[in-house]
């Protein structure tokens, strides 16, 4: 049985959005590696005080290939959770044959897929205007509570934005239209894949999770859907996230090869 995890974030949050996950994980005796994406590997305050300017050129294959050189270099194939753009990113590394067994929470728009409605209108902030490709963008207050978490209690959110939400380079969305990175759907190399969606996610619609799905069970491998109607973008942090982390793992240890061991 794989024993390592390797929890991948999305855009917006850092490592710190797991600090969950991972001790719910740790205390079931695995190893867990949270890694930050390049130049995010500060505590979020600091990072929006004062980002690396590197940040805003780092693009959608810097970052993937940055957690493909993490994985390789394990000791043996872990099992990969991302969330959001993470979700992608374990996509991509389960594409490049990576991972015993692999979960996709809420992706973002994944290559191949078309963009669902809620996801267009949250993504305007950024490509509204082209020359964000090149910048730093921060997530306002207002979109953190009414589309990011828009499920969390109203007398915390200031709390929750302060605590894990952190700057993102503008060029991620734009490499996500210009130039991504395509994605074998009959890939035979593919490890089992689980995706999960939340029924009022205003980031990433479920009818896009479902979409990615009716894509990726082209391939010879395991592949399941999950989809939890009342549960939003937030759904690592938000109430009841426990019941998420669980069914993923058990999911991932269900379906992992013993060879992966």
């Amino acid at each position: 049985m794989a024993r390592t995890i390797v929890l991948i974030h999305g855009a917006w949050l850092n490592s710190r959005a797991w600090e969950g996950f991972k001790a719910r994980y740790e205390a079931r005796g695995f190893t867990v590696l949270t890694p930050d994406w390049p130049y995010d590997d500060r505590a979020p305050e600091e990072l929006r005080a004062s980002p690396h300017p590197e940040l805003a050129r780092t693009g959608q294959k810097a970052i993937v290939d940055h957690h493909d050189r993490l994985v390789r270099a394990l000791p043996e194939p872990p099992i990969l959770i991302g969330h959001s753009f993470g979700g992608v990113i374990v996509q991509h590394l389960a594409n490049r044959g990576l991972g015993a067994a692999a979960v996709a929470i809420d992706p973002a728009p994944t290559p191949g897929v078309p963009l669902g409605p809620h996801a267009i209108v949250s993504a305007l902030p950024v490509l509204w205007n082209p020359f964000t490709g090149g910048q730093l963008k921060v997530m306002s207050r207002k979109h953190f509570a009414t589309r990011f978490a828009q499920t969390a209690p109203r007398d915390q959110v200031d709390a929750l934005y302060d605590r894990y939400i952190v700057p993102t380079a503008g060029k991620v969305y734009w490499d996500g239209i210009l130039k991504p990175e395509p994605i074998n759907w009959r890939n035979p190399k593919r490890p089992p894949l689980l995706l999960i969606g939340g029924g009022v996610d205003l980031i990433a619609d479920a009818s896009m999770t479902r979409a990615i799905y009716e894509k990726q069970k082209q391939a010879p491998s395991a592949t399941e859907l999950k989809i939890y109607p009342d549960r939003s973008h937030w759904t690592g942090i938000d109430a009841g996230w426990e019941e998420v982390a669980d069914f993923a793992l058990d999911w991932a240890l269900a379906h992992a090869p013993k060879q992966a061991a």
